[in-house]
C-alpha cells in the first residue's frame, strides 16, 4: 500500500514537471513563430528589392527571378531554418503532451486499482 502511495506521489511530481515544461515550450514556440514570420518578411522584402533593381538595370526578364533569389539566398536559408525550428518546437510540444497523457493514464489506472 505504501509503495502505491510513493508511486502516485512520483507520478504527480512528474505531471507537475511536464506542466512546467509545457509552459516553457509554449513560450519558446511563440518566440520561434515570431522569428519565423520576421525572417519570411525580411526575405520577401529583399527579394522584391532585388527584382526591382534588376529590372531597372535592364537584366533580361527570364533571368531576373533566378538572379534575385541567388542574391537573397542567405535570407532564404535563414527563413527555412526558422520554419524548421518552429516545426521542431511544435513536434517537441506534442511529445511533452503525449508524456503527460501517459502519466494521466497511469495515474487513473493506479487510482482504480
Amino acid at each position: 500500500m505504501n509503495r502505491q502511495y510513493v508511486e502516485l506521489t512520483q507520478i504527480t511530481k512528474e505531471m507537475y514537471d511536464i506542466t512546467k515544461r509545457m509552459e516553457k515550450a509554449s513560450k519558446e514556440i511563440f518566440r520561434l513563430a515570431e522569428n519565423k514570420a520576421n525572417t519570411e518578411l525580411e526575405y520577401r522584402r529583399e527579394l522584391g528589392k532585388s527584382i526591382v533593381r534588376l529590372r531597372s538595370e535592364g537584366v533580361q526578364a527570364t533571368l531576373i527571378p533566378d538572379m534575385a533569389r541567388a542574391e537573397v539566398a542567405n535570407l532564404k536559408h535563414a527563413r527555412d531554418m526558422a520554419l524548421e525550428l518552429h516545426r521542431s518546437g511544435l513536434a517537441s510540444l506534442d511529445v511533452i503532451q503525449s508524456q503527460g497523457n501517459i502519466l494521466q493514464s497511469i495515474s487513473k489506472y493506479q487510482s482504480e486499482v
